[in-house]
């Protein structure tokens, strides 16, 4: 009797902590979906907007990505940090000619990287380069201005479409519309003179390229880039990093056109020396 009125006990105990146990669960559950929601609600209130309540990107952005010297995993080189990588999948799906041609251009790297030649670096790679980027936003369009180079780049947001006869450009054209907060950038009629990173990740003529542009919070964007091109890749690939704005008193934008360093010692124009 004794042993039977000792179980009963035990497992009335047990029944207890057990009941204990799943209402404390519920509540840590309930707790955590709470602050998630209140994060995102947060996050959707506490982010600049246009008067027209599309969200404001205007500002000084970085990325603290190491993603120029090689968007795919790699170890340590002389010319480069280890990294994980930045593309969903790890490593870029080549075609077998092309894959050639890459390993060509790393061999090459140093001298063939459009960007030592202080070249323009093109999209997405202007974005993740380790140098900052300005958005001026209005309503109608962004403008982008690269510190390297002084490159600009307008996104149409007014509705209109990409030219039907166009130039192939350096930077694309690039057409926006927006998903909710996520700004949605069609960027198409490229050259093939821009490579993706140091490493001689490249494109052709074919590439095509769609960006979305989201705040994580007030100072912070997520960039995700999908690249496609059919004479370079076998379907198309993702790349993402995180932008951060810069709140340095007084920072700016500086000059830094690479392509002119090889003229500095003619300009300014020297007064002609006096002849004896």
């Amino acid at each position: 009797m004794k042993t039977l009125l000792l179980g009963l006990a035990y497992r009335s105990q047990y029944l207890i902590v057990a009941t204990a146990l799943t209402l404390a669960i519920s509540a840590c559950t309930k707790s955590e979906s709470s602050e998630v929601g209140k994060i995102s609600q947060n996050v959707e209130t506490d982010i600049p907007r246009l008067a027209n309540g599309k969200p404001d990107f205007s500002g000084i952005w970085q990325t603290t990505s190491a993603a120029d010297y090689d968007l795919e995993p790699h170890a340590n080189r002389r010319d480069a940090p280890p990294s994980t990588g930045v593309v969903e999948g790890k490593y870029l799906p080549y075609l077998p000619e092309a894959l050639e041609q890459k390993k060509i251009n790393f061999e090459r790297r140093h001298e063939l990287d459009p960007a030592l030649k202080g070249w323009t670096l093109g999209v997405p790679r202007g974005i993740y380069y380790p140098e900052p980027f300005q958005i001026f936003q209005r309503e109608k369009d962004l403008i982008i201005v690269h510190q390297f180079g002084h490159s600009v780049r307008t996104i149409f947001t007014n509705g209109t479409d990409h030219p039907q006869d166009p130039y192939d450009w350096w930077m694309g054209d690039s057409r926006g519309a927006w998903e909710g907060d996520t700004l949605v950038v069609d960027v198409k009629h490229f050259n093939d003179k821009t490579w993706f990173d140091r490493a001689g990740n490249y494109h052709s003529d074919q590439l095509h390229v769609i960006e979305k542009w989201q705040f994580l919070d007030k100072n912070t964007i997520e960039y995700r880039a999908t690249i496609e091109d059919p004479k370079v890749f076998s379907r198309p690939w993702t790349l993402s990093v995180i932008l951060h704005r810069h709140r340095e008193k007084d920072f700016q934008l500086i000059e830094d056109y690479r392509f002119t360093l090889d003229y500095d010692e003619f300009y300014p124009p020297k007064p002609p020396q006096a002849q004896n």
